[in-house]
């Protein structure tokens, strides 16, 4: 008996997102179930932000975010150090 792997792709719909759906889609075996979640979704969302995700397109396996998808999102502390919020 095969055991599945729960693939799960948080996507926005952008172009971005969409050359992620298709890598994943490409490396997906016969023993992954392949699932693409609207980040427009507030529920998604909800899991996304559960799970880690701080920014899309991100890849979660077996309920655990992705190595490739663990990038730090905005912070403000990066904005303000380029100069948002100066006058």
């Amino acid at each position: 008996m095969t055991i599945k792997r729960k693939v799960e792709v948080f996507s926005a719909g952008c172009p971005a997102c969409q050359t992620a759906i298709e890598l994943v889609n490409r490396l997906a075996c016969s023993s992954c179930d392949v699932s693409i979640l609207d980040m427009n979704d507030i529920n998604v969302a909800k899991r996304a932000h559960d799970l880690g995700v701080r920014s899309v397109p991100a890849v979660v396996i077996n309920g655990q975010l992705a190595s490739c998808c663990s990038g730090a999102g905005v912070e403000e502390q990066a904005l303000r150090a380029a100069g948002l919020g100066r006058a």
